[in-house]
């Protein structure tokens, strides 16, 4: 490659990053016009939607999880469903089901609601291990394999789920090969009084909602995922990530899995972006990692599962 072809990718990699970020800004803009605070979580859900991950939402109920979601879904253009996880949830009621037509006397597939660009999962953890784990293929592979048929998802794919703290008694835990696939996992928590009184003031009357529309198409949202993956991520970043996910092996009973480190990574190019950069730097691995790996990290003591992150940041060197 001749230096005028070079000097030409590098432009057109670094409008391309421009782009991207410009439609992150759009939709932290449109979203916050419906969520008071929050910026943090905001922007960890769109690089997360940058960086082809999933999204769980853990928090007790009326803290704004699912109006979060909602909020980001209706930013884009794509098809949106939910799914409202009960404990008589079948897989089948969300991957779909094959109906007899007895005027063809064939019988058809009928999508359920995982077939959207967008699918919001709500309270999850109230629905059985096995309806869960209807979820396991289409987040890893973008796919649902129904009665030996294998049908391809809507692309992009994104998956937001929601689980509450409370009530324990009636909820199940999320299988870890599930909690797997979530590139990150968000608390919200309760408001302050600043941003709880002026969230008051925006639901009196019609909800803010109602009238958001979408700023960005499918088509701005796979640009910037390309733009997102063409990210540089240096040998010395990799190598910094994986002793991360090492030093949290050591620490733990069970540790951040190959797929969290590829996670981080990911994660941390679409945060390079949303810097404006075409290349990753340590700041960016440790602005994501809290998100990214704690939710992976098993301890056989009392000691949490955060501390051993904490730990890993605090002593991992950066070459």
């Amino acid at each position: 490659m001749t230096d005028t072809e070079t000097e030409t990718a590098d432009a057109q990699a670094e409008s391309a990053i421009a782009e991207a970020s410009a439609v992150v800004d759009d939709v932290i803009d449109n979203v916050e016009g419906v969520i008071v605070g929050h910026h943090e979580e905001i922007e960890h859900i769109m690089t997360a939607l940058l960086g082809r991950g999933h999204v769980l939402l853990e928090d007790v109920p009326g803290v704004g999880k699912t109006m979060l979601a909602r909020s980001v879904a209706r930013s884009f253009d794509g098809s949106f469903k939910r799914v409202q996880f009960t404990p008589d949830l079948l897989p089948s009621d969300v991957t779909g089901v094959n109906i007899y037509n007895q005027q063809t006397e064939s019988f058809e597939f009928r999508e359920g609601p995982i077939f959207a660009n967008v699918v919001l999962g709500d309270e999850i953890n109230r629905a059985p291990p096995k309806t869960q784990s209807a979820l396991l293929e289409a987040m890893e592979e973008t796919q649902a394999t129904v009665d030996g048929e294998t049908y391809d998802l809507p692309q992009p794919f994104t998956v937001i789920a929601t689980q509450n703290t409370v009530e324990g008694d009636r909820a199940y835990d999320l299988p870890m090969a599930e909690v797997d696939r979530f590139m990150k996992k968000l608390h919200l928590g309760y408001p302050d009084e600043r941003e709880e009184t002026e969230m008051l003031g925006r639901v009196v009357g019609d909800h803010p909602i109602e009238d958001l529309s979408a700023v960005a198409t499918l088509a701005d949202l796979r640009a910037a995922r390309a733009a997102t993956a063409e990210v540089t991520v240096s040998e010395p970043v990799r190598t910094y990530a994986t002793r991360l996910a090492n030093d949290t092996r050591e620490q733990a009973q069970l540790g951040v899995s190959p797929r969290g480190t590829i996670a981080l990574l990911q994660a941390a190019q679409a945060r390079a972006v949303l810097a404006g950069r075409s290349y990753v730097v340590p700041d960016d691995v440790q602005a994501e990692a809290r998100v990214v790996l704690t939710h992976r990290v098993r301890t056989a003591t009392d000691r949490p599962a955060s501390a051993v992150v904490e730990d890993a940041l605090a002593t991992v060197d950066i070459e």
